[in-house]
């Protein structure tokens, strides 16, 4: 059964200027947040420089770094830590909102010593996957980064590709159920990816858990009521994440688009402001009460977030700007706590 007596709590971190935007990568590394990429003005990419906020002892602290070997600006890209660095690939670099070609090359960050390394696919003549915007991806935790769907040049994808770091070499999965979609989230907890929400070029995606065997290496559904009362509606610009709650391994997704802009990229739409948690062995859904003494993250999409690993063992979300109802970039750092 559910538990309904869940509880989350919201903290405010940081608001500054400095990190209005929507449309970027974050990633957690050793209690620590890495912000890459966004952008405040549609269609035109923040800079290249990665924005630095530690999670101790002093969260207000803001750091901004630029790096002579820096990937190019780009918006609508995805990241993912593996073994202490950020691993970024594609995304969107101009006006035009064309894909970035980069020829199935990823680039890290390496807080150790502040730099980017551009990881070009050790056989450049095997299949990589094209580029795109919008997509998701995950890690292992151990030597795979995962890259899945998102907007190529034209239409959507629902393809999934597999990185090994220590050979760099891709490795095409099967496709994931349809519908193709973008702004889609991924998620890998104990040998599995759980794939949920998205956009399919037509309305938001919902009522399943998309799942993803990697050692049987074929795809299962479980579906359940997108009603906003048995489970969470359809959206999509949302997250997807693995959490241990109360010793038990949970998904939590919050927020996100729920009903498209008429502008497109360039408008916001209706914009989620709840939390949801699912029971991953017994597959049911419970919604939080959330509370906070600073209040409320405001509904958004189009945001970023990670899990932070606590050094007391438990493990919480940190949530980062994104676009609010009034078609603004925000400006705040918020962090989940169960």
């Amino acid at each position: 059964m559910p538990i309904s007596h869940l509880t989350a709590t919201w903290s405010k971190l940081l608001v500054s200027d400095r990190l209005r935007r929507s449309s970027q990568a974050l990633s957690v590394i050793d209690q620590v947040i890495y912000i890459f990429g966004g952008e405040v003005l549609a269609r035109q990419p923040v800079d290249d420089q990665v924005d630095i906020i530690s999670l101790t002892p002093d969260a207000s602290k803001l750091e901004t770094k630029s790096h002579s070997s820096s990937p190019s600006p780009r918006v609508g890209t995805a990241s993912a830590a593996l073994n202490g660095k950020m691993y970024i690939f594609s995304g969107r670099g101009g006006t035009d909102m064309a894909p970035l070609e980069e020829h199935g090359a990823l680039w890290s960050y390496d807080p150790a010593n502040a730099s980017w390394a551009k990881i070009d696919p050790t056989e450049p003549s095997r299949p990589y996957p094209q580029p795109r915007s919008y997509h998701c991806m995950t890690s292992d935790g151990k030597d795979t980064i995962f890259v899945h769907a998102g907007c190529p040049a034209k239409g959507r994808l629902s393809d999934l590709w597999k990185f090994d770091v220590s050979s760099r070499a891709w490795t095409q999965a099967p496709d994931a159920p349809a519908p193709q979609r973008g702004g889609t989230s991924i998620s890998y907890s104990r040998g599995r990816l759980y794939r949920m929400n998205g956009f399919d070029g037509t309305k938001e995606q919902g009522g399943n858990i998309d799942i993803f065997d990697i050692s049987a290496n074929i795809w299962f559904s479980e579906s359940f009521p997108a009603d906003g009362n048995a489970g969470p509606e359809p959206r999509s610009v949302c997250t997807l994440l693995p959490l241990k709650i109360q010793s038990k391994e949970k998904l939590v997704t919050l927020f996100g688009e729920r009903d498209p802009s008429a502008l497109g990229h360039a408008g916001a739409g209706k914009m989620l402001g709840d939390v949801w948690v699912y029971d991953i062995d017994e597959n049911w859904w419970t919604k939080p009460e959330a509370s906070g003494s600073g209040g409320l993250p405001d509904p958004r999409g189009w945001f970023a977030a990670d899990v932070v690993k606590g050094q007391d063992g438990k493990n919480s979300i940190v949530v980062h700007g994104g676009l609010g109802e009034n078609n603004e970039r925000l400006t705040d750092v918020w962090m989940l706590s169960f």
